[in-house]
């Protein structure tokens, strides 16, 4: 991730960088304060040295909105708020299926010590093993051979990070001789038990959760729960990522006196971008709401459907009904219903011969495309219902 920090220098030689994340700020600003319990939320610019995919969201300067939670806190309580706020944001967006995937970096890396990974080498497999939401396994396993491991230890790591489901994998993992014979496993993998309780307490459905043991994030900060939400069936990356970072406000006091701290993030214009593509059918190029059509009457003279249509639509107009119609003496009807689904106008007034010679009219759905003959001092009142106003 540090490829993706925009680095300065200014005229002195100082070392600059634009900010990355509100993470390290909020980090920063705790330790400069002492301030050693809040629960605050944050959203503001941050910078990244990315190539832009403007239809999956991904830019160079975009807003974030940090949720985090520092101080002393009943263990794993504060994890699963993130997931509760996160579950309830998404929910209310309306963005379709998602899954709020988690996992443990003491889980990783017990793994990786019980498959006999040096400790060394921890970073760089878990970055390798960060990728297989994004390759293929035989990649993967390649890229972790490459960074320094044997197969068969790269295979072992394989059988494990394959996992993913509910509380499940949790009792499955704490039932393996091999894993549990390594204390941070257990550790994480406890956790993650009472991670699932507070959730279900906390009426997160369980279906939002996922617990991926392939998760792995590639920021060096995380010391405990890491969570990352993605949507089902969308072409575009995380939409939310963070995790437990206990040892970062450390970093910035000089006794190095450690706060524990929980956050996500949420990437608020990879949301608006996901939000305006799946409006994109259903979002209107106008206000009309009734279009006044006419059928041409053959070899006679059509000066009088235009008329006719001008009083209709004077009619509505009075009638507080957004209406329009062609302003031409002899429109095709074809055309005149391809400019209603065009502009998502939801009904027509239709009129022809008959219709003037009998004092009536046809209402249309334009989606349903079902007609109503009714008399016209009738039709205002037809509209309004169906409109969902009442008459007047």
């Amino acid at each position: 991730d540090s490829k993706l920090i925009y680095d300065l220098a200014d005229q002195g030689g100082e070392i600059l960088a634009l900010r990355y994340d509100l993470t390290v700020p909020f980090a920063r600003f705790c330790a400069q304060h002492n301030i050693k319990n809040i629960k605050r939320y944050h959203i503001a610019r941050v910078y990244r040295r990315d190539r832009p995919v403007m239809s999956k969201g991904r830019y160079r300067e975009f807003y974030q909105c940090d949720i985090d939670i520092a101080g002393e806190y009943e263990s794993m309580v504060p994890d699963a708020e993130c997931i509760k706020i996160v579950s309830e944001i998404l929910t209310k967006c309306e963005l379709g299926e998602f899954k709020v995937k988690v996992n443990h970096r003491q889980i990783l890396d017990g793994i990786f010590a019980s498959c006999g990974v040096p400790e060394d080498l921890f970073r760089p497999i878990c970055s390798a093993v960060d990728k297989l939401d994004k390759l293929p396994w035989e990649e993967v396993r390649k890229e972790m051979i490459q960074k320094g491991i044997a197969g068969e230890c790269a295979d072992l790591i394989g059988g494990y990070v394959e996992n993913s489901g509910g509380k499940e994998i949790v009792q499955k993992l704490l039932s393996d001789e091999i894993l549990c014979s390594n204390e941070m496993a257990v550790a994480g993998l406890k956790d993650m038990e009472k991670l699932f309780e507070y959730c279900e307490a906390m009426s997160v459905p369980p279906e939002h959760i996922s617990f991926d043991v392939s998760l792995a994030r590639g920021l060096d900060y995380y010391t405990g729960v890491i969570y990352e939400a993605v949507l089902v069936g969308k072409e575009v990356g995380s939409v939310a990522g963070g995790g437990r970072y206990d040892g970062l406000v450390g970093m910035f006091k000089k006794k190095n006196t450690q706060i524990p701290c929980v956050g996500i993030s949420i990437g608020i214009e990879r949301l608006f971008a996901i939000v305006a593509k799946n409006q994109e059918k259903e979002m209107r190029t106008t206000e009309t709401e009734v279009f006044v059509c006419s059928v041409a009457p053959g070899k006679q003279d059509r000066k009088p459907m235009l008329l006719e249509r001008l009083k209709i639509q004077s009619m509505l107009w009075e009638a507080g009904i957004k209406c329009d119609t062609i302003q031409r003496i002899n429109p095709k009807i074809l055309s005149q219903f391809q400019q209603c689904e065009a502009e998502k106008i939801p009904f027509a007034v239709v009129i022809g011969p008959d219709e003037v010679q009998n004092g009536q009219v046809k209402i249309r759905n334009i989606e349903s495309q079902e007609e109503t003959l009714c008399e016209r001092e009738e039709a205002v009142g037809i509209l309004k219902t169906m409109l969902g106003r009442l008459p007047v």
